[in-house]
């Protein structure tokens, strides 16, 4: 691990500080699980070796449970799912992910030992488990998986205490990392890093996590000195610091210092209302209308779950004539409905009046957001989708090359969504020549391609406008 050495960070134990001068885009370092499964509710949609979601998977013979894309992925998988198919055979069924992955990692430990590989900065036994730390409610679960553990394990396995298995559970509630798909879009599963749990919090972090090819990354998002710490977020800067100083305390167990948190940066964009000399409007309001606001988001996240797509669209304009008038572009409220409307108008087809949500969604994300976070890139690159799928192919090509210049920082070039931005990036450059050429012909082929070959349905919208990396944990 030669770019990076363990420390004592003030104020916050262990960490990890760069051995040497690094710049935007470099892995920091990678690592492989230490131990990973897949999401219960993604079991029968995802390989249990490679991770990749399939329509079609082979399922295990014998314990019946796991899924693999075919017999080279069952075989490569085999030597960590041996002992998980005894045991689900012996127990009848497959315990939660929680308790599949306590049992990885302690198949692994019995097998191996406490520290895996030479580039393991950290054994499992010295992770935090904050386990003296959770609430009642917390405890109850933690108890619960304990017991459905020790049912689960088997008999001729070495046997542990409740404090050993505890802290495990402790461990993945705290450090569990999520693993994502292929293409990096969606989360279906969650693993245990090790030296990733030495990287400390920062809300305006100097890197970036993402899953590559089955390892974690850490990257750098810009210029980071000999000797400075390096710091990723485990949450969203998308809150005002109070909420995300209330959600870090919660999950993670202590209060953020950072600098943004401390001087509350950022947050008077983030709840600011309009101010102009035509309109200023009143206290009472800003405050009737962001009332309104939470409680249709709270209506929001329930029609998404019903699918009630045209409910959604519906309450997403029915907001937005109520918030235009009175909340400034950068209003997290704001941000959040122009978000949901052009993912579902998106998903429907109407991509032109998509496409102009998501412009001004894309706006306000860039006076807020780092210049070269991963979530800024993500967002960067569906609205230009949306432009390019509505004949905008100006706006589209600028929007897509401009994500591509933010995920080669945060994902590199290896990455399979990079790949395939750069592929859109060579397309929408080639249609934008032909559009600068002739823009009546550009449009009639356009029209005459669509004709021929239909646009497929875009992939349904998510829950959660973001999705986290770092589980809750």
């Amino acid at each position: 691990m030669e770019n990076v050495q363990v420390f004592d960070s003030p104020g916050k134990g262990r960490g990890l500080r760069a051995a040497k001068e690094m710049w935007a885009g470099d892995v920091v370092f990678s690592e492989p699980s230490f131990a990973a499964v897949v999401f219960d509710n993604m079991a029968e949609h995802v390989c249990h070796s490679c991770f990749r979601r399939q329509q079609k998977l082979q399922r295990c013979g014998q314990c019946k449970f796991a899924q693999y894309c075919d017999r080279t992925c069952q075989r490569a998988g085999w030597k960590e799912h041996k002992q998980e198919c005894g045991a689900i055979k012996t127990y009848s069924k497959a315990p939660n992910e929680n308790v599949r992955l306590a049992a990885k990692i302690l198949w692994r430990l019995e097998k191996e030992g406490e520290v895996v590989l030479d580039t393991q900065l950290a054994s499992l036994a010295d992770l935090e488990d904050h386990v003296a730390d959770m609430p009642e409610d917390d405890l109850k679960e933690l108890k619960v998986d304990v017991h459905n553990f020790l049912d689960y394990w088997p008999r001729n396995s070495k046997p542990y205490r409740v404090d050993d298995i505890s802290h495990i559970f402790g461990v993945i509630n705290c450090n569990g990392f999520m693993v994502s798909d292929q293409r990096g879009l969606q989360a279906v599963g969650v693993g245990l890093f090790p030296n990733l749990c030495l990287v400390n919090h920062d809300c305006w972090p100097n890197c970036t996590v993402i899953l590559n090819h089955g390892k974690i990354e850490l990257r750098a998002l810009g210029r980071i000195g000999e000797g400075e710490e390096v710091m990723v977020a485990y949450v969203d800067f998308l809150s005002v610091s109070r909420e995300r100083q209330q959600l870090l305390q919660q999950q993670y167990f202590f209060t953020c210092t950072c600098q943004h948190c401390t001087e509350r940066t950022k947050d008077d964009l983030m709840m600011a209302s309009l101010d102009t000399e035509e309109n200023k409007p009143s206290e009472e309001l800003v405050k009737e209308v962001t009332e309104f606001s939470l409680e249709t988001i709270k209506k929001l996240d329930q029609a998404r779950l019903d699918c009630k797509y045209h409910e959604v669209v519906n309450l997403c304009r029915e907001c937005l004539k109520r918030q235009e008038p009175v909340l400034a572009s950068t209003h997290l409220y704001l941000l959040r409905i122009l978000s949901t409307l052009s993912e579902v108008l998106s998903y429907l087809q109407y991509f032109e009046e998509a496409a102009g949500y998501a412009r001004r969604m894309v706006e306000g994300y860039m006076k807020l957001y780092h210049p070269n976070n991963a979530q800024m890139g993500m967002a960067t690159m569906r609205a230009g989708v949306t432009h390019w799928h509505a004949g905008l192919i100006e706006l589209g090509h600028g929007m897509i090359c401009k994500a591509y210049s933010i995920l080669l920082i945060t994902h590199g070039n290896t990455h399979p969504i990079t790949k395939d931005l750069e592929a859109m990036r060579m397309q929408t450059e080639m249609e934008l020549r032909m559009f600068q050429q002739n823009e009546y012909v550009y449009h009639s082929m356009r029209e005459a391609a669509l004709k021929n070959q239909p646009m497929s349905m875009m992939s349904e919208p998510m829950a959660e406008g973001v999705k986290k990396l770092f589980r809750k944990q």
